[in-house]
């Protein structure tokens, strides 16, 4: 269906873009605002689109677990992330890690072949009158939209805080006090392993500990604890570092055949292999404190690092008072929330919402009423939680097993019932794509 009706877009992250892609390919045309360069935020570092901020990697895609179904209902849905990802790529075992520039590079170049997507370098401080008009302007969100915004729906916004994981350069990581290895063995061996003694994990443990952090008041209440700052794990008890992001389960030592007492996983960055991220340690220690305590890790003793760890605030609006499982806002009729503003919490979440406002922004355009997912599907499941649950005390979510609904029969077996899920959702997913004629298989980016 042709039309001259332009859809607005606040926002080139990853849910910004996945909405335009949808749009594009229904002919619509669309224009994204986005602020970077103009106004960057503490943790961008360019004004590409689809900048990842945090990790490098939007997990697993075992098509048994609740992100690997994501990824799944995604890519039939002709998502312009996953093809990007899939194609940007680094080795990361079972996850799916990429190179965050060529990811950038190859979304950007396949929303401009389009022809009908343009982008304007300005920071928007209201929502525009114009509709369909699709807030994704992140966790991030200046204030004075983010003000504008709760004005608008009648609710004040909430925010976490958040931080990001140093990366160092391969080149001076100590590769004879580390070694190549994958968990319990699965996949091939991709990552770098820092094991460290008792003793060593004591003194680092200290260290850690007794460092000095970037403080504000709020942060001692406002943590996600999705994405606890490393020193803020080590806080509750001796082990939960090792039950945590330096547990040495399944990672055994082929140098003695036996497991660490801790150890330190390293993530490739890039798709050179040059660069590489503390998988977990986000952290809020201020700079210099960072270099001195993660250099007390034996093959990092000597590490020149990249980027270093930041603290930063994450807005997001409360939308089980506001929003519809169709992404639209309640008494905003026209403008949708999608992306990690909208409560949803996670990389490939907030691209599957930006999806499903793309969409339904389509869908607005030409007449037809919104569609809602089923609820036995991954991205049902997650806006039914998020625009469902309780307002009173609500917080980001990110997609998981726990957010489908039960099966009929109970099934003990974890694998086993995770399978079942996971049947489940396809076959309704299927079901639903069909008799919507949602099948993405003609979104193919061109680069």
């Amino acid at each position: 269906m042709e039309t001259n009706k332009e859809a607005v877009i606040i926002g080139g992250g990853l849910a910004g873009c996945e909405a335009a892609w949808q749009l594009a390919a229904e002919n619509i045309k669309v224009k994204i605002f986005e602020m970077r360069p103009i106004s960057m935020t503490p943790v961008h570092k360019s004004g590409a689109l689809a900048e990842l901020v945090c990790s490098n990697s939007l997990k697993s895609s075992n098509p048994y677990c609740a992100n690997g179904i994501l990824h799944n209902e995604m890519r039939r849905l002709g998502s312009v992330i996953m093809q990007a990802a899939d194609i940007a790529r680094v080795p990361a075992g079972q996850a799916l890690a990429v190179d965050r520039e060529e990811l950038s590079r190859l979304v950007e170049t396949a929303l401009a072949n389009t022809g009908l997507v343009t982008v304007e370098r300005k920071e928007i401080e209201e929502i525009p009158s114009e509709r369909p008009c699709i807030i994704a302007s992140g966790p991030m969100t200046s204030y004075a939209l983010a003000k504008n915004l709760s004005e608008q729906i009648g609710t004040e916004y909430l925010y976490f805080y958040d931080a990001v994981a140093p990366i160092v350069s391969l080149d001076t990581i100590d590769l004879e006090l580390s070694y190549k290895g994958s968990r319990y063995g699965k996949g091939d061996a991709e990552y770098i392993n820092c094991p460290l003694s008792k003793e060593e994990y004591d003194i680092f443990l200290h260290a850690l500990l007794s460092a000095e952090k970037v403080v504000e008041k709020e942060y001692e209440q406002k943590f996600f604890e999705g994405c606890l700052p490393v020193e803020e794990i080590a806080s509750r008890g001796y082990d939960t570092l090792r039950y945590g992001p330096m547990k040495p389960v399944g990672l055994t030592d082929p140098r003695t055949g036996k497991e660490p007492y801790a150890v330190i996983q390293l993530r490739q960055e890039n798709k050179e292999g040059s660069m590489y991220n503390l998988v977990g340690f986000q952290t809020r220690l201020k700079w210099n404190d960072q270099k001195r305590v993660f250099r007390l890790i034996p093959a990092l003793k000597n590490a020149e690092f990249l980027r270093l760890g930041v603290m930063h605030r994450n807005i997001f609006i409360n939308a089980p008072a506001v929003m519809t499982p169709s992404g639209e806002i309640s008494h905003l009729e026209g403008a949708f929330l999608a992306g990690q503003i909208s409560g949803v919490e996670g990389y490939v979440e907030s691209a599957a919402s930006g999806i499903l406002c793309g969409i339904n922004a389509a869908r607005k355009i030409k007449g037809q009423k919104p569609l809602i997912f089923p609820k036995e599907t991954a991205i049902g499941s997650l806006m039914r939680y998020i625009t469902s649950g309780s307002s009173e005390n609500f917080q980001p979510m990110n997609i998981n097993m726990g957010l489908f609904p039960p099966l009929e029969k109970k099934i003990s077996n974890k694998q086993e019932r995770y399978a079942a899920i996971a049947k489940k959702a396809l076959v309704a997913f299927e079901e639903f794509i069909k008799d919507n004629d949602l099948d993405g298989g003609d979104k193919r980016i061109q680069i």
